[in-house]
C-alpha cells in the first residue's frame, strides 16, 4: 500500500502515525492493514474516573439542599475529570480506532449529563456500541438515564407526553429532517412514555404512565414500544442513508458523493451492522483518491491530538486541556446544543484561526495564549491564591524531543514536509519552506505545524 494513503487512512481512523509504523505497514497490503486496524480496536477498556464520592448515598442526601449542593458540585468537577481523562485517552490511544469512532457516536447521538454517574456510563456505552449494531444502539442510547433527561423523555407521560426525544430520534438520529411527519413524532412520544431510570442510572419501565392505546406509526398501527418504533424507522432505507451520509462526511469528505453514499447505503442497509459498514468505506478505492485526501479541517481534539502523534507533550497542569478546548471551539462532555458541533469550516473563525495557528507552538515552545471570555476553565490558569481574571496565560507542557529525535532521525527537513503536511501546499509556501531547510529539526516541523495547510488531513 502506498506510503501517503496509509497516512491518509490513519489520519481518518486515528490522529496520525509514526515513521516506523508507516514504513512497517507501507510492505501491507491494504486488506491486512485495514485487519489490523479493526483488530488492535477490537476490546472495549471503559474510560472512568474516581466515583468513590458516590458510596454510599442515598436519594435521601439530595432531599438537604446544602448537601444536593455540595454533591451537584463534585459531579460537575468529576465531569470536568473525566474530559481531561478523555483527551488523555485521545492523545495516548491503545484502541485507536474506537476512541475515533467514539468521538464520531458523541456528536451523533449527542447528550450531555453533569451527573459523572449518567455521563461516564453514556460515554462508555458508546465507546462499547461503536462498532456494533445500529438498531441496538439506538434502542441502548433510547433508554440511557444521560439521555432520558437530557431530552426529557423522563416527563414523558401518557396524559402529558413530551416529544423530544421522538423530534431528535428521527430528526437528528435515525431518518434526517423532513422524512417523518409531525403525527409521526406525536405516535413515537407515545411509544416513549414511562421511559425512566432508577437512582443508580439503571433503566426503568414505569408501566403507570406508558400510554398501552393503539398507535400510527409510519402506516403501521399497533401498541408499540420505544423498541418497536427504532426497529420501523430502521426498516425505512432513509435510515440507513442518513447514517451513510454522516459517516461519508466525518471519515471521507463533506462534500458528499451521493454515488458512493447510495453504495455504504445498500451495504448498511442488509444488517446495520456498522464495523461491516467502516470495512466497506476503508477498502474502497473512492476512500484514497486525490480529492479525498487532505481535504478535511481537523476538529480541534484532532488537532492536539495529531501534533501530539508527531511531537509528545504532556499538560503540566491537566486542567489547562479544558481552557485550550474551550477556546478551540470543543469541550469534549459539553457539546453547544442536542445537534453538537458544527464541523468543517465551522471549526475555524477569526478567534480560532489565529489560535490553532499558534497551537503548536503554545503547546510546544511555552508560548502565551490570549483570551477574552470569562469563564471556569480561565480561572484554572490564573494566579491560584486570588480569583483575579487573567487574560494572558502560558500553557506549561513537558514536550518529548528525545523521542521525536528518535523517531525522525532518519528523515531530512524536506523528507519532514510531506510527512507532515497531506494537504496541496501552495508555491509560495513551498518556496519558503525550501529556503528554511537548514534551521533545527525541531524548529522546522513546528514551522510545519503553524501552517495553515496543517490544518487539514
Amino acid at each position: 500500500m502506498k506510503s501517503a494513503h496509509v497516512q491518509h487512512l490513519f489520519n481518518r481512523v486515528g490522529f496520525g502515525i509514526s515513521p516506523k509504523e508507516l514504513e512497517r505497514l507501507s510492505k501491507k497490503s491494504k486488506r491486512k492493514i485495514i485487519d489490523e486496524i479493526f483488530h488492535s480496536s477490537i476490546k472495549t477498556t471503559p474510560l472512568k474516573v474516581d466515583l468513590s464520592f458516590l458510596k454510599g448515598l442515598k436519594p435521601a442526601d439530595f432531599k438537604n439542599k446544602e448537601r444536593r449542593k455540595e454533591l451537584q458540585k463534585i459531579s460537575r468537577k468529576k465531569v470536568d475529570d473525566f474530559s481531561i481523562a478523555w483527551v488523555d485517552r485521545i492523545l495516548n490511544p491503545t484502541e485507536m480506532f474506537r476512541e475515533k469512532m467514539t468521538l464520531f457516536w458523541t456528536n451523533h447521538f449527542v447528550c450531555e449529563s453533569r451527573n459523572i454517574l449518567y455521563a461516564q456510563n453514556y460515554n462508555n456505552m458508546l465507546r462499547t456500541n461503536a462498532f456494533g449494531n445500529f438498531a441496538n444502539f439506538t434502542k441502548i442510547v433510547s433508554k440511557e438515564a444521560a439521555m432520558l433527561a437530557y431530552l426529557n423523555n423522563k416527563q414523558n407521560k401518557k396524559k402529558s407526553s413530551n416529544e423530544n426525544f421522538a423530534r431528535e430520534l428521527m430528526e437528528l438520529f435515525t431518518l434526517g429532517q423532513g422524512n417523518y411527519t409531525e403525527t409521526d413524532i406525536k405516535e413515537a412520544a407515545r411509544a416513549f412514555t414511562g421511559y425512566n431510570h432508577n437512582f443508580r442510572g439503571e433503566f426503568v419501565m414505569r408501566r403507570k404512565h406508558h400510554d398501552e392505546g393503539e398507535k400510527t406509526f409510519f402506516g403501521k398501527k399497533g401498541n408499540f414500544n420505544g423498541d418497536d418504533i427504532v426497529h420501523i424507522i430502521l426498516a425505512q432505507k432513509q435510515c440507513a442513508r442518513h447514517i451513510s451520509e454522516k459517516i461519508y462526511s466525518y471519515f471521507v469528505n463533506e462534500n458528499i458523493n451521493k454515488n458512493h453514499v447510495e453504495e455504504m447505503t445498500t451495504v448498511f442497509f442488509k444488517d446495520y451492522n456498522i464495523e461491516k459498514l467502516m470495512r466497506f468505506v476503508l477498502l474502497s478505492d473512492w476512500f484514497y483518491t486525490t480529492e479525498n485526501i487532505g481535504t478535511k479541517i481537523k476538529s480541534p481534539v484532532e488537532l492536539l491530538a495529531g501534533i501530539h502523534t508527531i511531537i509528545p507533550y504532556s499538560f503540566e497542569k491537566p486542567k489547562q486541556v479544558l481552557l485550550v478546548q474551550r477556546l478551540l471551539g470543543q469541550t469534549l462532555m459539553r457539546p453547544p446544543n442536542v445537534a453538537g458541533w458544527q464541523t468543517g469550516r465551522n471549526w475555524i473563525d477569526s478567534n480560532t484561526l489565529v489560535r490553532r495557528l499558534r497551537l503548536p507552538s503554545i503547546l510546544l515552545n511555552n508560548a502565551e495564549i490570549t483570551y477574552s471570555d470569562t469563564g471556569d476553565e480561565e480561572t484554572m490558569v490564573t494566579d491560584l491564591k486570588s480569583k483575579r481574571l487573567k487574560r494572558k496565560a502560558f500553557i506549561k507542557t513537558k514536550v518529548a524531543w528525545v523521542s521525536f529525535e528518535k523517531n525522525y532521525k532518519e528523515y531530512s527537513n524536506k523528507e519532514l514536509i510531506p510527512f507532515v503536511l497531506t494537504s496541496e501546499i501552495n508555491s509560495g509556501t513551498q518556496q519558503l519552506l525550501l529556503k528554511n531547510l537548514s534551521i533545527p529539526m525541531k524548529d522546522f516541523c513546528v514551522q510545519l505545524m503553524s501552517l495553515p495547510e496543517y490544518q487539514l488531513c
